[in-house]
């Protein structure tokens, strides 16, 4: 056995980091069984590579198709469970606790002579950031779908992050066993709520408990899984040709679909994958352990390889280092383990990057590959891949990682001598070119947290500080009037699953205060005004005066303007100064002190005596942009929800008579199979405890999700409502 542990050992694998959680022994007798070239296996050649997410619906089983595919590649020894709490993506301790995934993980495996670096992603809405850093550095995904309900919620929320990134993507219609699933009821949702056009490359052998196999409408193959037992691990499967003996009626519906598709599609499937004008459909039931090899061929097959995908900024990098950073995950024994995607140029081990955005080199003291929470230590890896780092200490999420400061330097250069085209994709500068980093939700909740001693402080701010590196949708700030801690988050589940990590991880009992809504505030009309600020601090006098224009503008951010005239003659120095006193005024509206939203303001004209320091001149602008916000007439906007509620008809009417009480508008019933399903709109903050409402109004017979759907203007009765409530007359 020492002799095993010593030829493990001498591979570079360290038994505390094996990808399975096996001993040596057990791994050696797995390499032994397959041998394969350990620099092939980590670093192939980038057109085997692909780098996919796993996205969908909460519960539509996308962890257990995560699972299978490890298990029938080889890189498990048992097919996990998420009912069980056994999976290998889903390791946090909530995860298991409460079958869902949480956090996006990443694992890497083979398939039939390609690596596949797959990140298995939320369903859950309140983890949507998740979903949006994983498909910023992916080059396809596969959705899965539950087949007996089509798109859902979620699914239209992740498909859209998709295409934001013009992400080609495979359908999987998952659990074709469920007595429920309908294959046409599946590709019609597709068309007319995804807007895809679904291109079936296989249709459903059975249906319900029935379900067998597939038949691939490309070989004219039928694949079935005849599985002798539920112990039955679905490894193996037969493939044979239609024949004239089978199923009249398979042969007919197999008939019209395979002229379908040929009819369809004119060029290769392929080439209309990556062109993201159709969406192969493959059909399967993960849990029944259905479907997913072809699932894999369809992923080596359709989506893209790292150099199929245009990177226009990376170019100018050439064959030296380009990684973005992603995620970051913190280990009480290594530190900050970052998450890159490596984009041109290959990663050493034991050397030193430079991180543009921070503007400093840290050094690299170790290169991992990662596998949900194990890991594998490796020398190098190359352009194309998704590494582990352990060493950047300062890197956050959506940093760009490259070799030197030189390196960066040119490819600004050259970005310079080509013209600059590319530059709306990031940001050009003479310290280099930034990629674009991930796109972070604003939180829709907030509320108090308190250590259960003035002697935790220092922890807790520690832990949260760590927790806001891992988590960037999660904000803290300080309330300047209480000094108490604020805590901000996507959702209730969001901050309940924090609130248990600083018990569990960081070992403090903290106390939260009520959950409160995270509203917006606007301004009705235009309002000008002007202000000037004199003070004297010791023998130093500061003098500005400004004069400016504030008004409504229909997108959400907020911006700064100079006129014409000014933007000639302003300072730097004064200029940064203003800006920073308009950016600060919008993070405090008049009325109850929330964010500014849809404002812009016009700076007319500054003054600025010589000697005023620029902390006066912001403070100047601050309390100018204060009037000019009062004059303008405030507005709070609130969070409203799309809601979608699966229920039975009976117990219709009581869930429409509780909306009504919600404030919520009904938009469209529908019915799906036995079931109605709802979809309204509803105010955020009508939404607290709604789970456990719904279950017992519907004895548990019911469903539901939603999705941030916008910012609305509260009406005149409810803000009136809320101002007294938040001033404390009521």
């Amino acid at each position: 056995l020492l002799c095993m542990s010593l030829f493990v050992v001498k591979l570079g694998l360290q038994t505390n980091h094996l990808p399975v959680k096996y001993s040596a022994f057990t791994f050696l007798l797995t390499i032994t069984d397959d041998i394969k070239s350990l620099r092939a296996v980590l670093n192939p050649d980038i057109s085997k590579i692909r780098n996919i997410g796993i996205m969908a619906h909460i519960d539509a089983g996308k962890t257990t198709t995560t699972e299978r595919m490890l298990y029938y590649s080889g890189y498990t020894r048992a097919l996990g469970d998420v009912d069980d709490g056994d999976t290998v993506t889903d390791f946090m301790a909530q995860e298991r606790e409460r079958g869902i995934t949480i956090q996006s993980a990443a694992v890497t495996f083979d398939w039939k002579s390609h690596r596949i670096n797959l990140i298995d992603t939320p369903g859950h809405v309140d983890f949507t950031l998740e979903v949006e850093r994983a498909l910023r550095v992916l080059d396809g995904a596969v959705a899965v779908f539950d087949s007996s309900a089509g798109v859902e919620a979620q699914t239209l929320t992740v498909w859209r992050q998709a295409e934001k990134h013009h992400i080609p993507c495979v359908c999987f219609l998952n659990k074709m066993d469920k007595p429920t699933a309908d294959l046409n009821f599946s590709l019609e949702s597709i068309r007319l709520k995804l807007k895809a056009t679904p291109v079936l490359l296989q249709i459903p052998i059975g249906s319900g408990k029935n379900f067998t196999g597939v038949v691939d409408l490309l070989t004219n193959q039928k694949l079935t899984w005849n599985l002798t037992s539920t112990q039955d691990d679905g490894r193996t499967f037969e493939a044979k040709s239609l024949g004239q003996s089978e199923d009249p009626e398979l042969l007919e519906a197999a008939g019209e679909a395979r002229t379908a598709l040929i009819e369809q599609l004119q060029e290769a499937v392929r080439r209309v994958t990556l062109a993201r004008k159709g969406v192969p459909v493959l059909c399967g039931s993960s849990l029944r352990n259905k479907g997913v090899q072809p699932l894999l061929d369809a992923i080596t097959s359709y989506l893209p390889a790292p150099n199929e995908r245009h990177q226009d900024l990376v170019r100018w990098y050439k064959d030296d280092l380009c990684a973005l950073a992603f995620k970051v995950l913190h280990d009480k024994q290594r530190g900050p383990l970052v998450f890159l995607r490596i984009y041109s140029g290959t990663l050493k081990s034991q050397t030193a990057v430079h991180n543009i955005n921070r503007n400093n080199t840290e050094r690299m003291s170790r290169l991992l590959v990662p596998f949900a929470d194990q890991q594998v230590e490796i020398p190098s890896m190359s352009a194309g891949n998704i590494a582990l780092t352990v060493g950047l200490k300062q890197t956050v999420t959506g940093d760009t990682i490259v070799s030197s400061k030189v390196s960066a330097a040119a490819a600004a250069r050259r970005a310079q001598s080509d013209g600059g085209t590319g530059t709306k994709r990031g940001d050009q500068a003479d310290i280099g070119i930034v990629l674009s980093g991930v796109e972070v939700p604003d939180p829709v909740f907030f509320c108090t947290i308190e250590p259960p001693t003035m002697a935790k402080q220092a922890d807790l701010e520690s832990a949260l500080n760590c927790l806001q590196r891992e988590d960037p949708s999660l904000k803290v700030r300080v309330d300047p009037d209480s000094g108490q801690t604020i805590l901000c988050g996507m959702g209730e589940l969001h901050i309940d699953i924090i609130h248990d990590r600083i018990r569990r991880e960081y070992g403090i009992e903290t106390h939260l205060g009520p959950l409160q809504v995270a509203y917006r505030e606007t301004i009705l009309q235009e309002a000008s005004t002007a202000d000037t600020l004199d003070r004297t601090i010791g023998d130093r006098r500061h003098a500005a005066s400004v004069n400016l224009t504030v008004r409504p503008v229909d997108f959400a951010s907020c911006e700064v303007a100079f006129t014409e005239e000014l933007q000639m003659q302003i300072q730097p120095e004064t200029k940064e100064a203003v800006e920073n006193g308009v950016q600060s005024s919008y993070l405090q509206g008049p009325l109850l002190g929330y964010p500014i939203w849809g404002v812009s303001s016009l700076i007319h004209s500054v003054s600025v005596e010589p000697g005023t320091s620029p902390a006066m001149v912001s403070a100047c602008v601050s309390r100018c942009m204060l009037k000019a916000l009062r004059l303008a007439g405030g507005q709070v906007l609130e969070p409203v929800m799309s809601l979608e509620v699966t229920v039975g008809e009976e117990y219709l009417s009581s869930v429409l008579g509780d909306l009504a009480q919600r404030r919520g508008t009904v938009r469209e019933i529908q019915s799906r199979h036995d079931n109605k399903v709802l979809m309204a709109t509803v105010p955020l903050a009508e939404m607290m405890g709604y789970s456990t409402v719904l279950r017992t109004v519907t004895s548990g017979n019911a469903t539901f999700s939603m999705e941030l759907d916008a910012y609305e203007a509260m009406n005149p009765h409810d803000q009136s409502t809320l101002l007294k409530r938040m001033s404390g007359l009521m």
